[in-house]
């Protein structure tokens, strides 16, 4: 009997019969190939997919201490001892005595140096350089799953990739591996937001003498929900006015959403608002499936719209890659692990050698399926096919 690997449909332990763990991560890789091959495959990835090279928001509590002097140093304290630490409802504090103070018409020069320096710390811990050793491990995994899960049949829709990141981790694979992708931002040198290119279907054309095209290979959809460091405002020919730069620099005109309780809010201001209309419309689409990883259920606006899309969409699974920490998942404070619905699939644990098979470099190196390898397969058949069919009508001829 399986103890320590996981796998939840509903309420349902699945992995209960399993003889032992080995037999359970068997499963669970077979669970995991059947849903891969559903018409329309979605990712949500959480501050979990870049864990190791991003700081946690512990770690960037510290950072910002750092940079504090005495009398914002005791501000700040008083702020995480009433708010258990917890750097998000800070955040939300400051921005709410700051629309305070402009209501009031009164200037509070302390809490706007304060939300100052925890948005450039921030900023500046997401901005990293690739090339320190944390940041190429991490893009060493994002490598591997963008090699295992780019290439799918030409008959399914191309993988779309939903992530609360602000960080550029998803960009420079995807550039490394000459992947396309389409993130809404079009044009030459001056790249500019525009939601009607989520609808854009790049082809390429198959036979010189007709008009016949067929889908890129290796196309990905990439929809960050909470903005990126490298998007401004800026002016241009563009109904928008928002722009991706090639270095990220700290402009107060920057287009991410810092964590905070209003995100919520702020979420329904634009590019945000095309962003997430994106995500509930991919969550509608017929046979459907959401693997969820790194994300803690921690964002209602984001819970919503996959539970309405639940609600909505019959033939939607959503797989969630996160353990709960608790004995009984009755007692698990996330909806989602409460809620006893067959089409919701939980998967968490440790394997033999004690590593969390729900942590994103596990899920890559060990769980999903390689669709390039079936890929591969399928060019190999093709090919043996094509030589046997000149091999018969060659031996015909000679005849």
């Amino acid at each position: 009997m399986s103890e320590n690997i996981k796998l939840y449909q509903g309420t349902t332990e699945l992995t209960e019969k399993q003889k032992d763990d080995n037999k359970a991560l068997e499963f669970i890789k077979q669970k995991l190939s059947d849903l891969f091959n559903m018409k329309n495959i979605h990712f949500l990835f959480g501050a979990g997919t870049s864990a190791g090279a991003i700081p946690t928001m512990k770690e960037l509590i510290s950072k910002i201490e750092e940079q504090l002097d005495t009398t914002q140093k005791e501000k700040f304290k008083n702020l995480k001892e009433k708010n258990n630490e917890n750097l998000e409802e800070i955040l939300g504090i400051l921005y709410s005595k700051r629309v305070y103070n402009k209501g009031l018409q009164e200037e509070d020069s302390q809490t706007e140096e304060l939300i100052k320096i925890i948005e450039d710390t921030i900023f500046d811990k997401i901005n990293i350089s690739f090339s320190s050793d944390d940041a190429l491990k991490i893009l060493e995994i994002y490598k591997t799953f963008y090699q295992k899960t780019t290439y799918r049949n030409k008959d399914l829709a191309r993988v779309n990739i939903f992530t609360t990141n602000n960080d550029l981790f998803n960009e420079k694979v995807l550039d490394n591996l000459n992947i396309n992708y389409n993130n809404g931002f079009g044009g030459g040198l001056k790249r500019f937001f525009n939601p009607s290119r989520f609808d854009f279907t790049f082809s390429k054309k198959i036979e010189n003498s007709i008009e016949k095209y067929e889908p890129l290979d290796n196309m990905v959809y990439l929809y960050k929900l909470h903005g990126s460091i490298n998007w401004i405002e800026a002016e241009g020919n563009s109904f928008f006015n928002i722009k991706e730069i090639n270095k990220p620099n700290r402009d107060e005109k920057n287009i991410l959403i810092y964590p905070n309780p209003l995100k919520q809010g702020k979420s329904l201001t634009t590019p945000y608002t095309d962003i997430f209309r994106e995500f509930q419309k991919k969550l509608l689409l017929d046979h459907s499936v959401l693997f969820v990883v790194g994300y803690g259920f921690n964002d209602e606006h984001i819970n919503n719209i996959i539970y309405q899309a639940l609600s909505s969409n019959s033939s939607l699974s959503v797989v969630v890659f996160n353990n709960c920490d608790v004995e009984d998942l009755k007692d698990c404070k996330k909806a989602i692990f409460n809620i006893d619905d067959k089409r919701i699939y939980k998967i968490f644990g440790k394997d033999s050698n004690d590593k969390h098979i729900h942590y994103f470099d596990y899920i890559v190196e060990n769980l999903i399926p390689n669709l390039n390898e079936n890929q591969d397969k399928n060019i190999l058949e093709k090919f043996t096919k094509a030589l046997s069919t000149v091999d018969k009508e060659a031996k015909n001829e000679n005849r």
